[in-house]
């Protein structure tokens, strides 16, 4: 699905180059993988199709998930500029990914970066440090989604902050439903929750998508916690 989705896109609205020089991705993942872009909302890959390629996101954001037997949305991850995705202990993808907003990847076939990563160290490095992330990235989403409603909202929040450029305030690039849909909340909980903390002093809220982080008073919560 992703070859088709990137053409369509590209013809659309971009014709010509997918990719300028100041977009690409440094490192060595950037030097063997083949640029594309996704529109927002567009599919990169679907559940249980063939894992071939991994990804490396230049901009944009992507998000994976399952759709449960209850017909309800469970967002595993959200992957930001930098992270690698598509990872799989199988030969299929276990979870879908769609990209957030308007999204610029490097894609890579997954069999030939296996086998330039058994002669070039630095690439085998940065694939053995994206597995490892994204292990940590399990464990703390699992461990996150067992705390009360408040606290997984903050964590979610510390999460963002800890990933984006370093200051204050965060750009969210995914909605409401996104994040309520990642903490396996209700849209109004999580709306509800983002009011109280701005109430209390711990966050503000100058838009929707901008949130900035009260350094004092994110400490003193997370000592409470």
């Amino acid at each position: 699905m992703q070859t088709q989705n990137a053409i369509s896109f590209e013809n659309s609205r971009h014709p010509t180059s997918i990719l300028s020089r100041q977009a690409r991705v440094e490192g060595p993942f950037g030097m063997v993988g083949t640029p594309m872009r996704f529109a927002r909302n567009s599919e990169i890959y679907g559940e249980d199709e063939a894992a071939e390629n991994l990804y490396q996101v230049v901009s944009g954001a992507v998000r994976t998930y399952k759709i449960l037997e209850d017909g309800r949305r469970q967002i595993g991850a959200f992957y930001l500029p930098g992270d690698i995705f598509g990872f799989e202990a199988g030969e299929t993808h276990i979870s879908s990914a769609e990209a957030v907003s308007e999204t610029r990847v490097i894609v890579v076939k997954r069999a030939a970066l296996m086998v330039r990563a058994t002669h070039e160290k630095d690439l085998a490095r940065q694939l053995w440090d994206a597995t490892a992330q994204e292990l940590r990235r399990f464990q703390e989403h699992l461990m996150l989604l067992i705390c009360s409603a408040e606290d997984r909202v903050v964590g979610f929040l510390h999460d963002m902050a800890r990933r984006a450029v370093k200051n204050a305030a965060i750009e969210l690039p995914m909605s409401r439903q996104d994040i309520a849909d990642y903490l396996g909340l209700t849209i109004e909980t999580v709306s509800r929750t983002f009011t109280q903390l701005a109430q209390n002093g711990v966050i503000s809220l100058p838009t929707s998508r901008r949130v900035e982080l009260r350094n004092g008073a994110m400490s003193n919560r997370n000592m409470a916690a």
